[in-house]
């Protein structure tokens, strides 16, 4: 059995471009089917958030037109209450790396609001890249790897093949003429080479230990390849 990390966000908002704060959170999905994907191969999650803040969930993953209908709804809402992790978490600069086997960030737009600009979080990926220990991002989280510098300045990630919520995802989900910048975009710039799969279809780029998803649905497989890497 090993330990996982979950760094999930503290923010409940998403500053746009006109200074509007738009409600948000993590995806429950991205929470929900990797933690459920780990529990089952036997291994333990712990959460981290900045702050030790318990992680808000962004009420428009739990609604109906989210989950596939009401039933989908009504289960992701009940895995989430069985979390009891989501209630304990600990404070991000507390984590020590050596006691986790991975490290996973699920999305939702709260990442782009706090872990984006978060000096432990991008230390601790900058750390989680260089053990080789696998780190899975999965949709809007990989805004976090924003965060991370080496000593020189330049982004660990640079020259990586990655994924994450594309421009035109965040076109079609009608945020895209409101946000102050786009994910996307942002990863270009630190050097990464962005793999762009069909909206909404299930994505997973792998590169060397990092494991990247560019949506919700590719939330599950994403934690399955990270499965298969511990064994």
């Amino acid at each position: 059995m090993a330990k996982i990390l979950f760094v999930m966000t503290g923010a409940d908002h998403w500053t746009l471009a006109d200074g509007t704060l738009h409600p948000t959170g993590f995806w429950a999905e991205e929470a929900v089917a990797p933690y459920e994907a780990f529990k089952a191969a036997g291994h333990e999650i712990v959460v981290a958030t900045p702050g030790g803040v318990v992680p808000p969930v962004d009420e428009t993953s739990l609604a109906p037109e989210s989950n596939g209908g009401q039933e989908g709804a009504d289960r992701i809402a009940s895995a989430l209450a069985g979390m009891t992790e989501l209630k304990q978490p600990i404070k991000l600069g507390d984590v020590e790396l050596s006691d986790y086997a991975a490290v996973f960030y699920p999305g939702g737009h709260g990442p782009m609001e706090d872990l984006a600009v978060d000096a432990d979080s991008g230390a601790l990926l900058t750390r989680a890249l260089d053990s080789g220990k696998p780190l899975g991002v999965v949709c809007h989280a990989p805004a976090a790897l924003l965060a991370a510098r080496n000593g020189d300045g330049a982004s660990p990630f640079s020259g990586y093949r990655l994924t994450g919520f594309t421009n035109a995802e965040e076109k079609q989900a009608g945020l895209a003429d409101k946000a102050a910048w786009l994910l996307q975009d942002r990863l270009v710039e630190i050097g990464a080479d962005f793999q762009e799969g069909e909206p909404w279809a299930a994505h997973v780029v792998a590169d060397r230990n990092l494991f990247t998803g560019q949506n919700p649905a590719s939330s599950a497989p994403l934690a399955a390849e990270i499965n298969k890497q511990l064994g």
